[in-house]
C-alpha cells in the first residue's frame, strides 16, 4: 500500500484502475463513467432554489433531470478522492496561484480566479455541446468505439497541445 502515498502515480497503473472502474461501471450499473452532466445538474438545482419548479420545466432540465446521481457523487468522489491523496502523499498546500501562472502572468488572485472561471464556463459549455467531457468521450465513449468519442478524444489531445505550446511560448 505504500503507493498510496507516491506524489505521482504510474500513468500505465491509473490508466489501467480507469479501465478497471469502467468495465466495472458498465457492469453494475449499466452507465458510463462521465461527469460534466453532474455540473449542469447541479446549476439546474441551484437555479431551482431561485425560481421554483419554473426551472423543472425546461426541456433541458426534463431531459438530465435535477438530482443527486450516481454520476453527481462521483464528482464528489473525485474531489475528495483527490484531497485524500494529495493528505497521504503530503503534497497538499493550498495554492491560489499555481507557479506556472505566477511566472507567466503575475501572482494576482483575482485575475488568476476570473480566468480560471471563465475557462471554466467555457469548459462547460463545450463538454455540452459536444454531449460530454473527457471522461464521457475520452474513457467511456472510447471504450464503445464511438466514432463521435474518438473524433473528440483527438480534439482533446490538439487542444492540449496548442494549449501547452502557448502557455510555454508566453513563459520562454
Amino acid at each position: 500500500m505504500e503507493f498510496l502515498t507516491e506524489v505521482r502515480w504510474s500513468p500505465y497503473a491509473v490508466g489501467i484502475g480507469i479501465g478497471i472502474l469502467s468495465w466495472l461501471s458498465f457492469l453494475i450499473s449499466r452507465k458510463p463513467i462521465a461527469c460534466s452532466t453532474s455540473f449542469a445538474k447541479t446549476s439546474g438545482m441551484i437555479e431551482k432554489l431561485f425560481l421554483g419548479g419554473k426551472v423543472a420545466r425546461k426541456p433541458y432540465y426534463q431531459k438530465i433531470g435535477l438530482a443527486v446521481d450516481w454520476q453527481w457523487m462521483l464528482v464528489v468522489g473525485i474531489i475528495a478522492g483527490s484531497l485524500i491523496s494529495a493528505l497521504l502523499s503530503g503534497d497538499f498546500r493550498w495554492q491560489w496561484v499555481p507557479s506556472l501562472w505566477a511566472a507567466a502572468f503575475g501572482d494576482n488572485v483575482l485575475l488568476r480566479v476570473i480566468v480560471a472561471l471563465v475557462g471554466g464556463v467555457f469548459i462547460g459549455f463545450g463538454a455540452r455541446w459536444a454531449g460530454g467531457c473527457t471522461s464521457g468521450h475520452g474513457i467511456s465513449g472510447t471504450l464503445q468505439l464511438a466514432v463521435s468519442s474518438w473524433i473528440s478524444a483527438i480534439c482533446f489531445f490538439i487542444g492540449g497541445i496548442v494549449a501547452a505550446h502557448m502557455i510555454f511560448t508566453l513563459i520562454n
